[in-house]
């Protein structure tokens, strides 16, 4: 099959989708765990306990907040993700041929992953900075096209939109890069173990497959970027971490906070919320691909070629 620019287009859109619709759902879930990393003292009570604070206090209306730019910001950083993914890890391949594209896999995975994960961030950091104010803050702004202005009045562009992007790299490339590639491993596990051929199987196997596949992924990720994600969430927060470089405000955070709390804070509660994001991201990226009239490109083990 030829992967051309049309391939990689459907790919980027089925990744727009996924990832925009499952960041939609679970806006909730992003909603009680902001505030729990955001106010410790405050939300103390589990994720459950969490909901219930929030919608006694706010009403139920408050669990949406920021699902404006958590759509947006993630449609576009499905695009970029999930669409060039597919791309440098098809362009690897072809440039390594069947056999060292094979053995070489999983580094093309975590290859193709980081630089598409970067590209990806340069455009949503701006949006997930947007949408951790209005968390913090409902006041703030009524959405996001009220927001965006009003922080680049009071803030600046580069303080506003991009104070996150050091911990927003370091939270999202080792998140995405530990995502592909064990999601890559466990469904080719999977696969061996059932004796199961990919390229045979059933499209209700394939989507069994990326569903377990992705519930082990997301909770790897979840754990390796929790830390990132931790200070995401408070150096956007106004005055956050004093007023020097991004990079002294993150140390001082970090200091302030300490090691065992930005690892295990809210991380039961990301865990959850990863691990059935990103179950449903790969399953509605398949399904998305498949009703194209794309056929998902896999890695060949040539010990099937010279077996057929």
């Amino acid at each position: 099959m030829s992967y051309d620019l049309t391939y990689f287009t459907k790919g980027a859109l089925a990744g727009g989708i996924c990832c925009s619709v499952t960041h939609g759902a679970l806006c909730p879930v992003d909603v009680v765990k902001t505030r729990m990393q955001l106010d410790p003292v405050k939300y103390n009570r589990g994720m459950l306990g969490g909901f219930k604070q929030i919608v006694a206090s706010e009403g139920m209306g408050a669990l949406a907040t920021g699902l404006g730019p958590t759509a947006v910001g993630y449609f576009v950083q499905g695009w970029f993700k999930f669409g060039g993914v597919e791309f440098f890890k098809i362009k690897a391949a072809e440039k390594l041929g069947v056999e060292d594209a094979w053995k070489f896999r999983f580094p093309i995975y975590l290859g193709a992953a980081a630089v598409a994960e970067f590209i990806a961030d340069i455009f949503l950091c701006p949006l997930e900075a947007t949408r951790i104010k209005l968390v913090a803050n409902p006041q703030y702004a009524s959405g996001l096209m009220s927001a965006f202005p009003k922080i680049i009045k009071d803030e600046g562009v580069m303080r506003g939109f991009y104070s996150g992007f050091g911990p927003i790299c370091f939270k999202q490339i080792p998140y995405t890069m530990t995502k592909f590639a064990v999601q890559g491993a466990a469904a080719e596990k999977i696969y061996t173990m059932s004796s199961i051929d990919v390229k045979t199987a059933s499209e209700g196997t394939k989507l069994t497959v990326s569903l377990a596949s992705g519930v082990i992924a997301g909770v790897a990720a979840a754990i390796v970027s929790h830390p990132a994600d931790t200070l995401l969430s408070l150096v956007n927060k106004k005055g956050a971490g004093g007023d020097g470089s991004i990079t002294s405000r993150l140390l001082n955070l970090a200091r302030e906070v300490g090691f065992k709390k930005l690892c295990l804070t809210g991380l039961g509660a990301r865990c959850v919320m990863i691990g059935t994001l990103t179950a449903g991201q790969f399953a509605i990226f398949d399904t998305v691909l498949g009703a194209t009239g794309a056929k998902k490109f896999h890695f060949t083990d040539p010990a099937t070629i010279k077996s057929a």
